[in-house]
């Protein structure tokens, strides 16, 4: 069969016959979710901007359901599965796609600088495309971000919850260290919410498709990096608690409370503030500002 005429995976028939012919089980422990349903599939694709000139990197591509469809927009595909289980069923359903290839491995230990570099040469333009399992979305999502990688577009399938996460805005419940650390590298979008019905099994709850499009340089500019996280993420450690009192929290040391109000006054945020209420540019300038005075160390 060629690759335009050779049934879809995501159907709930031909799914079901890899699983069976296979005698495949689903590992709880592993997140796994197979998609059945083409048309989420086809607007996944659409979100990711792919074509013949650009390359993807699919991270559990699973029975191979988005990976065939990647295979199809582009032009060339890395995945990444960690399931040894499904290394042979990948070979049968892919094997129409010689620009397709299957790497064993965790994404999180894998060095992907290197892989990009050995397996998508000549591509100047490359996008992860994934449906991640839920238990390990945030530190994949990270490492993507944090390492520098040279992507385009980071465009997944994830709990909607931590969808809104990420692209929540100031001032709202859902925003977050999550919200502030995702907005830093990438420009955040929810594409589409996706119900739980169309998964084998189906998950106990609804998904949501996020696109991050990577940023040329982060969103705003910061002496260390380390130190602006270590302020966002002490920002938000207690909700219910004003900026000041989570700064002084183990940030700052007791001693400093009044050069630390000082500080929040002169540079234009109210220390009684909370922590969800501070934008990204606020975030920076506080960080930056303890640097400059001393206040915490690089």
């Amino acid at each position: 069969m060629t690759q335009t005429t050779r049934k879809d995976i995501a159907t709930p028939t031909r799914t079901k016959e890899i699983l069976e012919k296979y005698g495949f089980s689903f590992k709880k422990s592993l997140g796994q979710n197979f998609l059945i349903d083409t048309n989420i599939l086809h607007n996944i694709i659409a979100a990711a901007d792919l074509t013949k000139e650009k390359a993807a990197i699919e991270i559990g591509p699973g029975i191979g359901a988005l990976t065939e469809q990647l295979g199809r927009a582009a032009g060339k595909v890395m995945a990444i599965e960690i399931d040894q289980r499904l290394l042979p069923i990948l070979s049968d359903t892919l094997s129409p796609y010689d620009n397709v290839d299957v790497v064993h491995g965790d994404v999180l230990e894998l060095n992907l600088q290197e892989l990009i570099e050995d397996k998508l040469a000549g591509f100047e333009k490359i996008s992860v495309v994934a449906n991640l399992p839920y238990y390990v979305t945030t530190p994949i999502l990270m490492k993507l971000l944090e390492e520098r990688l040279p992507l385009e577009n980071i465009v997944v399938m994830i709990q909607k919850e931590v969808a809104e996460r990420i692209a929540a805005k100031p001032g709202t419940k859902e925003y977050g260290s999550l919200s502030v650390a995702a907005q830093f590298y990438a420009d955040t979008q929810v594409a589409m919410i996706v119900p739980a019905s169309v998964f084998v099994p189906r998950p106990n709850v609804d998904s949501a498709v996020i696109r991050l499009k990577v940023r040329d340089r982060p969103a705003v500019e910061v002496d260390d990096e380390d130190v602006f996280f270590r302020v966002v993420k002490s920002s938000f450690a207690l909700r219910r608690k004003t900026l000041l009192n989570n700064l002084m929290n183990g940030l700052f040391p007791k001693a400093q409370k009044d050069a630390v109000v000082q500080m929040l006054e002169e540079i234009g945020i109210d220390p009684t503030r909370r922590g969800e209420t501070l934008n990204m540019e606020e975030f920076a300038r506080l960080a930056n500002e303890s640097i400059r005075r001393g206040y915490i160390n690089k």
